[in-house]
């Protein structure tokens, strides 16, 4: 070792924030594994490294005992007081057993554990970087993809996006720019790992913040998001501010905000309805386009309700393949049977029936 592995360090902890003490013991640590398998030695060893002069020592270290059993390990008490007279029973005593040729064997372990702690610093900052993105939108370039990922470069590294987080019927192409959501970042043996998504509410809850000032403030609050990504989701938001119209405000003059947010995740089509503190209000505004007669509540199951609808209006309430009264149920939190104003009626005079023949039976 030499006066270069020290300036070594110093320009390590210059560059790279790693702190010289943080190398050094790990050196140490990793020397003694180094000598112990080179050497076949099973003693108790330390390393001993000189960060002024780039020296190494290495030392046995044994106890004193009354009756050697294990040299390696114990020296008697005769020989340690005549090595020092103040020597005492279980005092330990280190003995230089430096080998000749250590110094090259220090050499290629100091490079080793030099390399493994800059990846680790790296990855550290890598981490620390973009762990704060966690759940914020972020523009990448796409680099590559396989069976699992799209692999999406963000500057220096790569998020993952696997395919319940690819939009269906997108195409990721080699150096497409395009923006994700970063759901979760994570720092394992493998570095950190960086999970992005298309998918996720998460990306339109940004969208709408990123397009609509008032959204971003506060004004404008999204309360909900109900989502079936690149086909269609419905969002529900309120406004802080009498004066502001909340639909009003996110959808634009001429619908150009929201329409910007459509293009981004292209086509999905965005409807924005009102919340309501009232359930059946923020119910009724949830089927929209569908227009709603009445919504009944069911004691037995709070999170149950019955929304009667124009018979001509029925299946504009379920929607294609149920999606309308799907994402409205995902959106409100509620179980929603849907009923045309016949199929209720039906279904009232069904229940006073059944009530009557009970009565009647008592």
């Amino acid at each position: 070792m030499s006066k270069e592995m020290i300036t070594a360090l110093d320009i390590l902890e210059k560059e790279k924030g790693i702190k010289k003490e943080v190398i050094v013991e790990a050196l140490e640590a990793a020397l003694v594994s180094a000598f112990k398998r080179n050497y076949g030695q099973a003693q108790n060893v330390e390393v001993e490294f000189n960060d002024r002069k780039g020296d190494i020592h290495v030392y046995a270290v044994k106890k004193v005992v009354e009756e050697v059993e294990n040299d390696q390990l114990e020296v008697s008490l005769a020989d340690a007081l005549m090595i020092n007279r103040a020597y005492e029973l279980d005092d330990e005593i280190r003995f230089e057993v430096t080998p000749k040729n250590f110094g090259r064997i220090a050499a290629q372990t100091a490079k080793q554990v030099i390399m493994q702690r800059v990846r680790e610093a790296e990855r550290g900052v890598i981490y620390e970087k973009y762990g704060q993105y966690e759940d914020e939108i972020v523009t990448g370039e796409v680099s590559h993809r396989d069976n699992r990922y799209v692999y999406v470069d963000l500057g220096g590294v790569e998020a993952v996006m696997a395919k319940s987080d690819q939009i269906p019927g997108e195409q990721y192409e080699p150096h497409d720019h395009i923006k994700v959501y970063i759901t979760k970042v994570e720092n394992n043996g493998k570095g950190p790992q960086i999970f992005a998504s298309r998918t996720d509410s998460g990306l339109l809850k940004r969208l709408f913040e990123q397009e609509v000032p008032e959204v971003y403030d506060g004004t404008v609050e999204i309360m909900s998001i109900a989502r079936e990504a690149g086909d269609r989701a419905k969002i529900a938001v309120r406004s802080n501010d009498p004066d502001i119209d909340a639909v009003g405000t996110c959808v634009g003059a001429k619908g150009q905000r929201v329409q910007t947010i459509v293009n981004e995740l292209h086509g999905e089509n965005m409807d924005i309805i009102e919340w309501k503190e009232d359930p059946a209000e923020y119910i009724a505004n949830a089927l929209k386009p569908s227009e709603v007669i009445d919504v009944l509540f069911n004691e037995e199951d709070e999170n149950y309700c019955m929304v009667i609808v124009p018979d001509y209006q029925l299946s504009l309430a379920i929607g294609r393949r149920g999606q309308n009264a799907r994402l409205a149920a995902k959106l409100v939190n509620f179980k929603i049977d849907i009923k045309s104003e016949t199929d209720a009626s039906e279904y009232a005079e069904e229940e006073d029936s059944e009530e009557s023949t009970e009565e009647n039976a008592e």
